[in-house]
């Protein structure tokens, strides 16, 4: 079952359904400075970027990923991508509540870069605040994952800003950007913690405004 493809908006950003005509803005912002993505796997020429958005859109009619343009408000800018992906539906026994429901129950959040001149910009943060709140408040899942490549610090210590919750480490969890076996790092928030979150994510982005 495919789930919608939402548009997110923010004061900053704008999360866009990822489409073909993304293409060519996606290869000009990660074409910035691709020395930024020593821990993440951020596709590099045009056809890359083809194959990116061609698997990224596989997965969503799959139902299994809704993936997203990253759109800087100011000036109509493509700055990144990112996903909801790994969308799981709980096999819920006849005369529960959630069974037969159309709604995921738990997701991860993932594939996320920006454009150089984006980072550090507020645009990450606004962009996790717009997909948790929709996962937890349109969704109605019960957790979000994040995983992130054991050695990247910067990644790390951003999700802990969030107030994601170490979980430990995957070893040899998936292929890093280095094309080794690479430890990947969990975390997640449930929505028991989402109330506390996203108070911590308004906080931030009115210091922000």
């Amino acid at each position: 079952m495919r789930p919608e493809s939402p548009i997110l908006q923010g004061g900053h950003v704008r999360l866009d359904p990822l489409e073909p005509r993304h293409t060519e803005a996606l290869v000009a912002a990660s074409a910035a400075d691709p020395s930024i993505y020593e821990w993440s796997l951020v596709p590099q020429g045009r056809e890359a970027v083809e194959r990116y958005i061609a698997t990224a859109l596989a997965r969503r009619d799959a139902g299994t990923a809704v993936p997203f343009a990253t759109v800087r408000l100011a000036d109509g800018a493509v700055i990144g991508s990112t996903r909801f992906w790994e969308i799981e539906r709980w096999a819920w026994p006849a005369g529960h509540a959630r069974h037969g429901h159309a709604t995921p129950d738990a997701c991860e959040i993932g594939y996320t870069w920006l454009t150089a001149t984006a980072i550090r910009s507020g645009a990450n943060t606004e962009a996790k605040f717009l997909m948790l709140r929709y996962a937890f408040e349109s969704w109605g899942v019960f957790r979000v994952s994040f995983h992130t490549d054991a050695r990247n610090l910067r990644s790390r210590a951003a999700l802990e800003r969030l107030g994601a919750r170490q979980e430990g480490l995957l070893r040899a969890h998936r292929m890093a950007a280095d094309h080794t076996p690479r430890d990947s790092m969990r975390y997640s928030i449930t929505l028991a913690e989402w109330s506390a979150v996203k108070r911590r994510l308004e906080g931030y982005l009115a210091r922000n405004a």
